[in-house]
């Protein structure tokens, strides 16, 4: 490990104490061994009592905790420490039982566990990655304090939607049109209606249309509007969106969508500020700001001859990037909570809270479809369960495509299922595989991080999960 890092981790320690919860004197000075050659500082307490007794005193950020002890379960110390919402993060560590009882202390509260016998090297990596996952519920409370947590219908406070806020507060008192990219579910058409609600045509229509949810042959009529009995079906005049939104905003959503032979028509409204009705030859003068969105690289549909260019020139002339829910840090926890605060009332449910084991969950998936997909799991969580409070197990079914690796985080790369029939040893490209994968997960999925945290070239990583996806 780099110097400046172990420092780093040194400054953790000191700030984030770690209990060690050990019966056995000569485990727990091993334990204690094993992290202090990793630059990282440990207190043992040898039973329940003095355990508490520690808790009390030195707040520990990290408990690795026996669940076997001479004076209680240790169960019984996970519940108090639930009872109290304690905001340590505890790994289990216990020889007794199956997996099964690691599981009911994971929906006791704690973080992680680990089986014995174990590797130095787990212990370290375990802990390093609990601390990790303190330090940024730390940053979290830090730019809660400074920053603005909410922004509009926005939430988060995470460096990457700080930026977007500064965004769109700059350009939003002008008149330049605004060209908001991101993946599916970022929130692009929150971020039109902030543009909109912040700009002084707040008082007028903010309209949205999605130009990939209407038939090509309807999207200029929904458009331009479109006089009776100009096709079969017109049965009346009728209002476009564009006439609607005089005065205020126009918000083409999924614009590279569009078909190119109105593209042309879309860029003559750009440039005259005319609209011309479908069925009619006389021209209408209309004054919007026009806000579009597209999920794909719109310079590449350009290249493509998918997309005009001078129609992009147009448009592109203050360009808004969205993040994905994995590049917002701890923006996860936050927005679930607040859906969960939501939803919850909305149902009639008594949920309060999320547990440990479910924000590792939350925190461990790479949410492809961003915070649509995450109000989804919430939401389907809370209509199927009801509690104080969403546990891990109330997500795993909900979780989608990556539920096994939310089970391997739950279970930990000791459980059963990764013991081969040799009995305890595992192959070494086992392990390996175990070991980035479970690095990938922790950091959301970006695998550059998880390179660095591994302290490998990243290219390193990405040859193995091509050769692995080969498999």
């Amino acid at each position: 490990m780099a110097s400046k890092e172990l420092a780093e981790k040194k400054g953790d320690a000191a700030q984030h104490p770690i209990l060690i919860v050990e019966d056995s004197p000569t485990l727990a000075l091993t334990y204690r061994e094993y992290l202090r050659r990793a630059g990282l500082d440990a207190t043992i307490a040898e039973t329940g009592a003095a355990a508490l007794q520690e808790i009390e005193r030195s707040k520990p950020a990290i408990i690795l905790l026996d669940l076997r002890l001479p004076d209680m379960d240790g169960l019984d110390i996970l519940k108090q420490l639930k009872t109290e919402k304690n905001s340590a993060r505890v790994v289990v560590i216990t020889a007794h039982g199956s997996v099964k009882v690691a599981v009911e202390a994971m929906q006791e509260g704690a973080s992680d566990f680990l089986l014995k016998p174990f590797a130095a090297e787990r212990l370290v990596t375990t802990v390093n990655n609990n601390l990790e996952i303190k330090r940024l519920a730390g940053l979290v409370q830090q730019y809660a304090g400074g920053q603005k947590k909410k922004f509009g219908r926005f939430i988060g406070v995470s460096p990457a939607m700080q930026a977007v806020y500064r965004m769109i507060e700059d350009c939003a008192s002008s008149k330049a049109s605004v060209f908001i990219m991101g993946q599916s579910g970022t929130g692009k058409e929150l971020c039109a209606e902030s543009i909109h609600n912040q700009s002084p045509r707040r008082d007028r229509r903010f309209v949205a249309l999605n130009c990939a949810a209407i038939p090509s042959n309807l999207i200029e009529s929904e458009i331009f509007g479109h006089k009776k009995g100009a096709f079969t079906g017109a049965t009346s005049d009728r209002e476009g969106a564009a006439v609607t939104a005089d005065g205020g905003t126009l918000f083409l959503d999924e614009i590279c969508e569009m078909p190119l032979d109105l593209q042309a028509k879309l860029l003559r409204f750009i440039q005259t500020g005319e609209v011309v009705p479908v069925g009619s030859n006389t021209p209408i003068q209309v004054n919007v700001r026009f806000v579009c969105a597209t999920n794909r690289t719109p310079w590449e549909e350009v290249e493509a001859g998918r997309f005009r260019e001078d129609l992009y020139y147009r448009l592109h002339v203050v360009p808004i990037h969205l993040p994905p829910l994995a590049e917002r840090d701890q923006d996860t926890l936050i927005i679930a909570r607040h859906m969960l605060e939501s939803f919850a009332k909305e149902e009639g449910k008594g949920f309060t809270s999320i547990s440990p084991d479910a924000e590792s969950r939350l925190l461990a998936h790479s949410w492809p479809g961003n915070v649509r997909e995450l109000g989804n799991v919430i939401q389907s969580a809370v209509v199927l369960n009801d509690g104080p409070e969403l546990t891990g197990a109330m997500l795993d079914r909900l979780m989608g495509p990556t539920r096994r690796h939310a089970l391997r985080q739950m279970a930990g790369p000791s459980a059963p299922e990764s013991l081969t029939a040799t009995g305890a040893i595992e192959p070494l490209a086992a392990v390996e595989r175990r070991v980035i994968e479970r690095a990938i997960d922790i950091c959301g999925g970006k695998v550059r991080l998880a390179a660095k945290r591994l302290e490998v070239n990243p290219s390193t990583l990405y040859r193995k999960l091509k050769d692995w996806e080969e498999e």
